[in-house]
């Protein structure tokens, strides 16, 4: 049961990728308008977090609570969960291709790693592990390397863009590490809703107050997608922190090699402007093999 659930939170999440893109483009976002593109992010979260609380009253029949003893933690989560990790890569999605943020974003798997050794004593850094963190940094520098001509500078790279996408996966990774300890002691949709909620506010606070309190307008299309991205955004974090309420967090990690291929494969079939290049290819490769080599168990 476990890898089917894992699979399909990690298709969702890899659908965003496009489906975010089309979005900036069916609303004619201006890739360096920080604050619409942060309030999309909030308006995103807050139906998440409400669709996820409706879910929870069909299936627990009662009205979800969040007591104030869990409200620091889920302070903390929803900061770096959803608002930290979504401004970062909404900006940093708008800023370079899907398939490079598919690839890029991968990279938190592996700080997850580093942290969890910091955190746990049970979930120390191995060879396999190590060997898993350099195929995986590998492949992010590949896939930064630019088919250009000669005389062309060889990488291509921003601060706003792929830098922007590390430091999503690096606060998604410290997100992690938060929800494996809070979500010992409370239900996952709990989890899920509560951070959600929380971030999803910070986000919308920030995004209207630097519109000027305008209010981004919503077509057919961008709007069918927001609803789409709600629900991917809701059902595969309540997963997720399912899975990391059963198991050690690296166990599930494993599965998020899908992330950049679904993300990339899906790019590339619904972005006329998206292909593969040896680069990407290449690198995409690397960032999958090293997450499968970290979190892969010993055979005898």
């Amino acid at each position: 049961m476990m890898p089917i659930l894992a699979i399909f939170a990690c298709l969702l999440w890899g659908s965003a990728f496009p489906v975010l893109k089309i979005t900036y483009k069916s609303l004619n976002m201006d890739a360096n308008n920080i604050y619409e593109k942060v309030q999309l992010a909030g308006l995103r979260f807050l139906l998440a977090s409400i669709i996820i609380f409706i879910i929870y009253k069909i299936v627990y029949k009662k009205i979800p609570r969040l007591s104030m003893k869990d409200l620091k933690g889920f302070l903390i989560l929803g900061l770096f969960q959803t608002a930290f990790q979504y401004y970062f890569f909404y900006n940093g999605l708008a800023n370079t291709s899907g398939v490079k943020g598919a690839v890029l974003t991968s990279c938190g798997t592996f700080f997850v790693v580093i942290f969890a050794h910091i955190v746990y004593k049970d979930d120390k850094i191995t060879i396999n592990k190590l060997l898993g963190l350099l195929f995986g940094f590998l492949g992010i520098i590949i896939i930064n390397i630019e088919d250009v001509n000669a005389g062309s500078e060889l990488m291509n790279v921003t601060f706003r863009g792929e830098g922007f996408l590390v430091m999503a996966g690096l606060v998604s990774a410290i997100g992690t590490i938060v929800a494996k300890k809070i979500t010992k002691n409370t239900n996952p949709f709990i989890v899920t809703g509560g951070q959600m909620f929380i971030g999803s506010c910070v986000l919308l606070i920030a995004g209207t107050l630097g519109t000027n309190g305008e209010i981004i307008e919503f077509n057919n299309q961008a709007f069918v997608l927001y609803i789409y991205s709600a629900f991917l955004s809701a059902i595969a974090f309540s997963i997720w922190y399912y899975l990391l309420m059963k198991y050690k967090a690296t166990e599930v990690t494993i599965y998020k090699f899908l992330v950049p291929i679904i993300g990339s494969v899906l790019s590339v079939l619904f972005l006329k402007e998206e292909t593969f290049n040896i680069y990407i290819i290449a690198g995409l490769l690397c960032a999958s093999a090293g997450i499968y080599i970290v979190n892969r168990k010993k055979t005898s």
